[in-house]
């Protein structure tokens, strides 16, 4: 038998709390990407450029798209080739009625 008191257990917490914040954990899983971060010197140095140019090409993308989508309405080219078909034939069918 043990005799006085026991190190590490604590007696004000319910066996449930712990439960509750792991499920709390794995409910919410953290965004990004999993890597172990390099040691060496020229490998953080890497990291980061790789990290700050992916930024600005996906930056720089992003504006493109917009600026795009803000120029004018957007549309499918294959609906628009469609569309010059259809117009082509009816011209031709109201050419022929006359």
């Amino acid at each position: 038998m043990v005799q006085g008191q026991t190190k590490g257990l604590s007696k004000g917490k319910s066996p449930n709390a712990a439960s509750r914040h792991a499920q709390k954990a794995a409910a919410a899983p953290k965004k990004g990407k999993r890597y172990v971060a390099p040691k060496k010197t020229a490998a953080v140095k890497q990291a980061a450029l790789h990290k700050g140019l992916s930024a600005k090409i996906s930056k720089s993308i992003e504006q493109q798209v917009a600026a795009a989508a803000s120029s004018g309405k957007l549309t499918i080219m294959k609906n628009v080739a469609l569309e010059g078909t259809s117009a082509e034939k009816s011209k031709a069918t109201k050419a022929k009625k006359p």
